[in-house]
């Protein structure tokens, strides 16, 4: 039963963008596009599981005077592993994340999950917790990124989902719709949890 909630918290509760408030950053500037959304959020996915895996392992080896170092190093390697896998298999998908891809590095989602809980907990339950609040975060990604591009083009994954005379809003594809999307999500959240 501890397993299952390591891995569903990162689905609701902890739902890092909406609950806890981080990784706005990203998920305001690669939202323009579910698809966009969905490339990031496999790169968080990927880097989060692995490097919780990796620093939960050698969680005693490393001497706490250097432990933020090294877990940058860890998150920093998946990263660069991201980032070349992307750029071989997935071109357009890497030329649109740009910078996006090597600041993963600084998310404060992975730093933060890598010191609050693979660093004092099994590799188990740190691979589920990685696994989990990746899963929630890739969903808020592609959630926000639908939003936008369906308002502000007509389309979802680029796929046209509107009637003939939809005029898109622009606004929503450009950084001020971001923060009102983000905000307006963050309000349902709000409002829903209230009531449960």
């Amino acid at each position: 039963m501890g397993l299952m909630r390591e891995f569903t918290k990162g689905l609701w509760k902890d739902l890092a963008p909406f609950r806890v408030v981080l990784g706005l950053c990203p998920i305001l500037a690669v939202t323009k596009e579910a698809e966009t959304g969905l490339g990031m959020g496999i790169g968080v996915i990927f880097v989060l599981t692995c490097s919780n895996v990796i620093i939960s392992s050698i969680r005693n080896i490393i001497p706490r005077q250097v432990r933020i170092a090294g877990f940058i190093v860890i998150i920093a390697s998946f990263v660069t592993m991201v980032e070349l896998f992307s750029q071989a298999y997935f071109y357009p998908i890497y030329q649109k994340l740009g910078i996006f891809i090597p600041l993963i590095v600084v998310n404060c989602i992975i730093l933060g999950r890598a010191e609050a809980f693979a660093s004092r907990n099994g590799v188990i339950a740190s691979a589920l917790d990685g696994l989990g609040i990746g899963l929630g975060y890739t969903m808020s990604l592609v959630l926000l990124g639908s939003i936008r591009e369906i308002l502000g083009a007509g389309t979802i994954f680029g796929v046209d989902m509107m009637w003939a005379s939809f005029r898109p809003f622009t606004f929503m594809a450009e950084a001020p719709g971001a923060f009102v999307s983000l905000g307006l999500l963050l309000g349902i959240m709000n409002a829903v949890s209230r009531k449960s």
